[in-house]
């Protein structure tokens, strides 16, 4: 059996949620988090070690709330994205805050994974069938060696992954012949108006998007050679990001260039499965209606591991 991982990216700040670690909220019966259900599902989808990346001020706490359980169950691994980890040469400028973005955060991973990996966010629910398709991709299709880099993506319906209470971002796909990603623009302040589906770009302009068109929730299915592009990408996204304090290293930026460029081919593997997560504070009792919806349909057992 091939070998796979699932990795967590769990270091956001979770500014926009009002206090607390917004991925260490329970919203299952026995006090289970959205991430234990990710795991949960992965583990049953045939992955076989899970890596958090986390920041190190919350590492005791991770181990403490999710570490010590899921070791029971799988390999458990961690690595930290820190503000401070940059390439030979390169200092914090002077008033940065925030680590680097998603592409940093996968980047903290090297030497750590060397096999095919599935990328997730910590706060959001992507549903079994998602992990079985990506799982399902690695182990059967993906061509590690392959000249260009061989990668897949879950696809999910923009309308299924939209909050009651805010605006979201997501990476809306423009898709070709068999599913193949053409493109992914990252986009912002998405949210339902009345009857209407209402975004914008980074600059702030409107943007059209529709409720049945794909979008990436990060959730990419990865060769482990994947690793060292995104060392190699590094300096030179840290040199364009001169002078600007909030620039992100933003993981489907990275991969909508070697597109463009024909140096990846990515799969988009559509899913039906609604997502939810907590963005917002207001969010939490919708996820906890919905795990519980779950449950009763025989879904999950109410306790998991």
């Amino acid at each position: 059996m091939k070998n796979t991982t699932l990795v967590i990216m769990a270091a956001g700040l979770g500014s926009r949620f009002g206090g607390g670690i917004k991925q260490l909220e329970p919203v299952g019966p026995n006090g289970e988090i959205i991430m234990d259900y990710s795991i949960h599902d992965a583990l049953e989808a045939g992955f076989n070690k899970v890596v958090f990346i986390i920041r190190r001020d919350l590492e005791q706490d991770f181990k403490r709330i999710i570490g010590s359980r899921i070791e029971k169950v799988a390999d458990v691994v961690y690595a930290c994205q820190e503000l401070g980890a940059l390439p030979e040469g390169y200092t914090v400028p002077e008033g940065r805050k925030k680590p680097w973005g998603t592409g940093q955060a996968v980047l903290s991973v090297k030497g750590i994974v060397n096999e095919p990996f599935v990328v997730i966010n910590a706060d959001d629910y992507y549903g079994k069938e998602a992990f079985r398709h990506i799982h399902d991709y690695m182990v059967q299709r993906m061509d590690i060696g392959a000249g260009v880099y061989d990668m897949c993506m879950a696809g999910f319906i923009l309308e299924n992954t939209l909050s009651e209470n805010g605006a979201v971002t997501r990476g809306v796909c423009c898709l070709g012949e068999d599913a193949a990603l053409q493109s992914v623009t990252e986009t912002y302040n998405i949210e339902k108006k009345g009857k209407g589906i209402f975004a914008s770009d980074e600059a702030g302009n409107p943007v059209l998007v529709n409720a049945d068109q794909y979008v990436s929730m990060n959730m990419w299915g990865l060769p482990p050679s994947f690793l060292e592009e995104l060392e190699r990408g590094f300096p030179e996204f840290l040199d364009q990001a001169a002078g600007n304090l909030k620039a992100e290293y933003l993981l489907p930026r990275v991969i909508d260039n070697l597109i463009r460029n024909g140096k990846a081919r990515v799969k988009v593997l559509k899913t039906q499965d609604k997502w939810f997560g907590v963005t917002y504070r207001e969010d939490k009792a919708t996820v906890v209606e919905a795990i519980r919806r779950l449950i009763e349909q025989g879904v999950y057992k109410e306790r998991l591991f």
